[in-house]
């Protein structure tokens, strides 16, 4: 797995920097939306102006999409490949969406089928979400209509995204689905603690992504890794507030698939929900395996739960709990994980009796309660677990 990451994080280093070599050098023609007719001020929509540098830019290998310094009013767009080579997308100013959350698709923004996609610029991505997280009922209905994401990364191959910045999301801010060997970097993501859904990045059915040296604050979860992934490799994240970093939840769907390969390392939690969390629904609607998962070297500072295996998940009570998971998790290791937490039970580790989790691993854990200092403790049910040397570790034994 370490290989397969490796050569992953060289392939889109060498692949960036041909992409900055090749722009530096005056290769790539420039298609600015504003020669298409895109006003700034947030007021006038510039869809259709977007969405005709996009046709040009993509029918010219090397094509760049340019959205300047201002304010351009998006009212929704498909950016569709395949596309005649690389093409890249350069945000300097801000696209903000309507604050009405009626949308009849799950995106905001879509890009689709390219291959060879560079999303950069420093610029923003205003889901402008305020309005719309009042009517947002997910939380509470299993029959709601769920809000749109800001920006969906659909059917990828070789796409770098880097230093943008995401604002308020009416739903999930970056979601990225069916992609394979994509690197998203230096991303900005902002949200309300109380805002619903707002996931900073949710990663669905890929392989080789790699996100990394970001930052996020939202309502919910900052990194969530649904079912189908594989090779996964999130590092250096910044997160708080929010619920943490998490696989799942897993079970709820029937065409689900397992998930293996996911290495989170070199993070730090403040003042969030959770920090490290595997959530399934029971009971489940499909038997999948979640293998091979590391945590290491993690910070939390003031977390309410660090470390959660949790095979009971029910948000707000909307199921009855009328059997067991049927999701087998196993190979998971949480290595030097350091810190303060806000409750006394510091590892939650509660596994299905129909499938008990198998090689749960914990070496050097080092987590104190927040409000005296003091050692915290472990919970585990119906797990195969270890502490690695446990003389040196707290918790160092479940009970």
């Amino acid at each position: 797995m370490d290989f397969k990451f490796a050569y992953s994080s060289l392939f889109a280093s060498v692949f960036w920097f041909l992409c900055v070599i090749s722009y530096a050098n005056g290769e790539n023609e420039i298609f600015e939306i504003t020669d298409y007719g895109a006003v700034s001020g947030g007021k006038t929509d510039s869809t259709n102006a977007l969405m005709s540098a996009w046709k040009e830019a993509c029918a010219t290998n090397g094509g760049v999409v340019s959205i300047p310094n201002g304010i351009f009013f998006l009212r929704g767009a498909v950016f569709e490949g395949p596309c005649n080579g690389e093409t890249y997308f350069m945000i300097k100013g801000t696209l903000i969406a309507s604050d009405d959350a009626s949308l009849d698709e799950d995106y905001w923004i879509l890009f689709h089928k390219v291959d060879g996609l560079t999303i950069f610029g420093n610029g923003t991505f205003d889901g402008n979400g305020a309005k719309a997280w009042s009517y947002n009922t997910c939380d509470r209905s299993t029959s709601c209509k769920r809000p749109p994401s800001s920006i969906k990364l659909n059917t990828l191959r070789n796409t770098v995204v880097r230093e943008i910045n995401l604002l308020n999301s009416k739903m999930f801010h970056l979601t990225i689905n069916e992609c394979d060997n994509l690197s998203a970097n230096s991303i900005d993501i902002r949200a309300p603690a109380d805002s619903p859904n707002t996931d900073g990045i949710h990663i669905a059915r890929s392989n080789n992504v790699r996100v990394t040296d970001s930052r996020i604050s939202t309502g919910d979860d900052c990194v969530s890794m649904g079912d189908g992934n594989t090779n996964v490799n999130i590092t250096k994240i910044w997160c708080g507030p929010g619920h943490g970093i998490s696989i799942g939840s897993l079970g709820k769907y029937k065409e689900e698939k397992d998930v293996s390969g996911i290495f989170v390392d070199n993070c730090t939690f403040t003042k969030t929900n959770n920090g490290l969390r595997i959530k399934t629904w029971a009971p489940s609607t499909v038997s999948t395996i979640v293998s091979d998962v590391t945590f290491s070297n993690i910070l939390v500072d003031d977390v309410e739960n660090p470390i959660v295996i949790d095979q009971y998940y029910c948000p707000n009570n909307l199921c009855s709990h009328q059997g067991e998971s049927d999701i087998e998790i196993s190979g998971v290791k949480f290595v030097n994980i350091k810190g303060s937490s806000e409750s006394k039970v510091a590892v939650d580790v509660q596994c299905s009796k129909k499938k008990p989790c198998k090689n749960i691993e914990f070496v050097a854990l080092n987590l104190t309660t927040k409000a005296t200092g003091q050692p915290t403790t472990a919970s585990c049910s119906n797990a195969d677990h270890k502490f690695i040397d446990p003389s040196v570790q707290v918790p160092s034994m479940c009970s």
